[in-house]
């Protein structure tokens, strides 16, 4: 019986000993292996919470910028009868297609003399029609949309079309006062930078009776110099106008004979 007890004494206290190793050991007692298991679920939301922020980050859109830096490269120069040069910064980044449209047309000398045929107070200022009438364009292909976020606003330019989403070709239209129901609807390419003072000044009228010309269109990294109107010859006076001396004489009629 002596040596019953004692065995169960001895095995009483191993069991102790080895319990008190596996709690040591973190085996599975309460707090036992709570690194772990915390480490894992803060990788977990880590992990969770950087998967959110790149859904959300490709979910949210990403809006071009509303200006760049001048580059004469995309500088497009419009010397017009009104006045003087109008600078226009285009966007190759937003409209790629319709901006090298207008530099193949422009360094074809396409747009020199064309004349701005549709003016509204207001709204905006239409050119780039050879017809002169709204209906032509170059001989070139019409331009697939690239329609953009870019409102627009005050001397932003952008394409003009017919009904069709895909049939711009040559015409353009600076917007004069903000029309945002035009955005998405039209291919913003360009905003002027300089010069929005003749663009003011372009004759109104649809058509105008007086039409401002475009007399010279060019890129800026081409170097060329302004053209400016030739100034209008002062009427020659009419004889009302003359003094008196430089009138010519007026005969008067010989008395009859009687």
């Amino acid at each position: 019986m002596r040596f019953s007890s004692a065995l169960k004494t001895v095995a009483i206290s191993f069991a102790l000993t080895a319990s008190g190793l596996a709690l040591a050991q973190g085996g599975g007692a309460p707090g036992g292996g709570g690194g772990g298991v915390d480490a894992k679920k803060a990788e977990a939301a880590a992990r969770a919470e950087q998967n959110a922020k790149s859904l959300n980050s490709d979910l949210t859109p990403k809006l071009p910028p509303a200006t760049v830096p001048a580059d004469p490269q995309n500088i497009w120069d419009l010397d017009l009868s009104s006045g003087g040069r109008v600078r226009i910064q285009l966007r190759p980044d937003i409209a790629p297609a319709h901006v090298e449209r207008i530099k193949e047309l422009t360094r074809q000398g396409f747009y020199n003399g064309l004349k701005f045929h549709r003016v509204i107070p207001g709204f905006m200022a239409q050119g780039g029609d050879p017809k002169g009438d709204g209906t032509g364009g170059s001989t070139m292909p019409d331009l697939k949309a690239e329609f953009n976020p870019m409102p627009h606003l005050r001397g932003t330019v952008s394409m003009a079309r017919a009904q069709g989403e895909d049939s711009a070709n040559s015409q353009f239209f600076i917007v004069l006062l903000p029309r945002m129901q035009l955005d998405k609807k039209y291919t913003v390419f360009g905003r002027v930078i300089d010069g929005i003072q003749y663009v003011d000044a372009i004759a109104q009228g649809e058509p105008p009776a007086n039409p401002t010309v475009i007399l010279q269109a060019s890129m800026d990294s081409d170097g060329k110099p302004p053209v400016v109107a030739p100034p209008m010859a002062a009427p020659a006076p009419s004889i009302v106008d003359k003094p008196v001396a430089a009138r010519p004489a007026v005969k008067k009629a010989a008395p009859a004979k009687k």
